[in-house]
């Protein structure tokens, strides 16, 4: 078992911070707004480069967030706490739900390397067929490019939200020059930003992509430290298993001991082992149950 990307623990992991009166530049134009974005940008940049990152659960966790946000778009009421549940505690053979299978859907998108036939496999079928054709590189800024993709896709499909805002955000990752899809759009536009065109919504991308950047950042920053303890604690650990569970934990959002860890250790070694985790500080419990408990980083 071993960790998706190289990653480096440091728990003294730092990154410039952009001049505050950068980031305070206040303004409703395009040029303004692109300003502030290309910044953001710039950082996340940095962040995506650093293997002392865990990235592979950076964008687990930013995947459950844009997958909350496209259920809010469906009109579902389910939280982000109903999506783990719906996901980490599935059983062979169950079936997710609408909104689970959205959250999967997002999963996915993250988990490989962006490439029209990756997207295609995650794409629905009357859709998948595009998949090549969006993400041809296009003409301008990234931010100009995924607005466009996502402009194009909900105009023949507009209830395809959720596939758009895929295919949107895996341009702004290939136009950036990043391996993978980092979940960015669907989390920072509001719904009634996908029924804009042209300037106005660039300029909806342009503010989505600022917060959401800075956003990244700051839980990337939280989760290599978090993830630099787990590491640390790692070799005092003497259950069987249980440098294979910590792998795990530092590529998923969550993980259920009774499902996820079963396969490396018997589920009561499983239990035992997460709550010794709990309480050495290296993981939390999400859910704040008694039973059917949830763990992460």
């Amino acid at each position: 078992m071993h960790v998706t990307d190289p990653y480096t623990p440091d728990e003294t992991l730092t990154l410039p911070r952009m001049p505050r009166r950068v980031m305070s530049v206040s303004g409703e134009s395009l040029e303004d707004v692109a300003f502030l974005s290309g910044a953001a940008l710039a950082q996340l940049h940095a962040v995506v480069s650093n293997p002392a990152i865990p990235h592979s659960l950076l964008r687990d966790r930013l995947a459950l967030a844009a997958a909350t946000a496209c259920v809010d778009f469906a009109g579902r009421l389910e939280t982000a706490a109903d999506l783990r549940d719906a996901v980490h505690l599935l059983r062979a053979g169950d079936q997710p739900g609408p909104a689970g299978a959205l959250y999967l859907q997002w999963r996915r998108a993250v988990a490989r390397k962006v490439s029209a036939k990756h997207l295609a496999a995650v794409l629905p079928d009357q859709l998948a067929p595009h998949a090549a054709f969006w993400l041809k590189p296009g003409q301008g800024t990234p931010v100009a490019q995924a607005a466009l993709v996502l402009e194009a896709i909900l105009k023949d499909a507009p209830r395809a939200e959720t596939e758009a805002l895929i295919m949107a955000d895996a341009v702004l990752a290939q136009a950036m020059g990043w391996n993978h899809l980092v979940p960015l759009l669907a989390a920072g536009l509001p719904a009634r930003a996908l029924r804009l065109s042209g300037d106005d919504l660039r300029l909806a991308c342009h503010k989505a992509i600022t917060a959401k950047a800075q956003d990244a950042v700051t839980m990337a920053l939280d989760l290599a430290r978090r993830a630099g303890r787990l590491q640390a604690i790692s070799p005092k650990l003497r259950a069987k298993g249980a440098d294979a569970a910590i792998a795990l934990f530092l590529s998923h959002d969550a993980l259920s001991p009774s499902l996820a860890l079963t396969g490396l250790m018997s589920d009561r070694a499983a239990r035992r082992l997460c709550d010794r985790l709990v309480a050495l500080g290296a993981l939390r419990e999400l859910t704040g149950r008694a039973t059917f408990r949830l763990y992460g980083v």
